[in-house]
């Protein structure tokens, strides 16, 4: 799932960034470009992985192709990524409300030197194109686009996505700032360094995922619709920590959730490898009332080892 800048694997996307110091939050204006259909938002302390080992490794390990070429092109038009941007943030929503499939908007936020950078795309021939006021310049060698709103924001990726997300900015359109439940959970996590929020489709489609075999009994299919929403937190300050909450509703479905994933973690564990078998036993799942969590923390050389595992490349597929 990982195939594309607009396929960000769910499960997956917890596992692209790291971060250890300040908390990464968005600005207003960042909020205001991001579509009112968020299926999941994703916000990382970008600055912070330069100083972890183990988060560039996972960075590697895991960053889509048409994500790479981004970091290239947005290097080539003059704005150094690892000194100008502080934070990434990832939106996946549904570009329509009767669209079954979903479009990928990135958000970063930092010091940008507006003028030199523009300068470069003039030097180049680089045009833009231009909705309403905004002006939308494609990047060199990349199917992608990006347009400043000041000069500490800027949008990029595919044209039809950055439209939408202009579209929510300038008001054409409902932006997340409308949507009440997102906004809520929002308010759980965005004090942490990388954290995001899934919304109900977003939170079903992710539990299928991750409990694989365990998720295609009837129990699952009982519960399924009652799982409301999820949010994440994960950081790298002393070796690796992830924490997930998912809300249910109610005390039955998040019982049943908790033990649905505890016995594939259980399944698990007789076929892992031994870096598994280590990393799920370092996993606790539990239900208190309405949410589930799960809870896994591990050594720097533990996650290592889980990264070129097998359980891994199931995650990232």
């Amino acid at each position: 799932m990982l195939n594309s800048f607009a396929k960000l694997s769910i499960p997956a996307v917890f596992l692209a960034a790291a971060a250890m110091a300040p908390a990464a939050q968005l600005s207003t204006d960042a909020r205001t470009a991001i579509p009112h259909d968020v299926q999941q938002l994703v916000v990382i302390d970008y600055r912070a992985m330069q100083n972890s080992t183990a988060a560039m490794d996972l960075r590697e390990r895991v960053m889509p192709p048409d994500l790479k070429q981004f970091d290239d092109a947005i290097r080539k038009s003059g704005l150094n990524d690892n000194h100008d941007v502080d934070e990434l943030a990832f939106a996946l929503f549904r570009p329509s409300a009767s669209s079954d499939g979903l479009a990928t908007v990135g958000i970063a936020q930092g010091q940008f030197a507006m003028q030199d950078i523009l300068a470069n795309f003039k030097k180049q021939k680089v045009k833009p194109t231009l909705l309403r006021t905004n002006k939308i310049y494609p990047l060199a060698k990349t199917s992608m686009v990006v347009c400043f709103l000041d000069a500490s924001t800027m949008v990029f990726g595919s044209g039809d996505a950055v439209n939408k997300a202009l579209d929510a900015r300038d008001g054409s359109s409902p932006s997340l700032l409308t949507n009440a439940p997102m906004m809520e959970a929002m308010k759980t996590v965005d004090a942490d360094a990388l954290w995001s929020i899934l919304d109900e489709k977003g939170t079903q489609t992710m539990m299928r995922q991750v409990l694989g075999e365990a998720g295609s009994v009837t129990d699952f299919e009982t519960v399924r619709k009652r799982l409301q929403a999820s949010w994440y937190s994960m950081d790298f300050q002393h070796g690796v920590k992830f924490n997930l909450t998912i809300s249910t509703g109610d005390s039955f479905a998040a019982a049943t959730i908790s033990s649905l994933l505890s016995a594939a973690v259980t399944l698990r564990k007789m076929s892992g490898s031994d870096a598994e078998k280590q990393a799920l036993g370092d996993t606790t799942v539990a239900s208190d009332a309405g949410n589930m969590s799960i809870h896994f923390a591990a050594s720097d050389s533990e996650f290592n080892s889980l990264l070129h595992s097998p359980l891994f490349d199931t995650m990232v597929k």
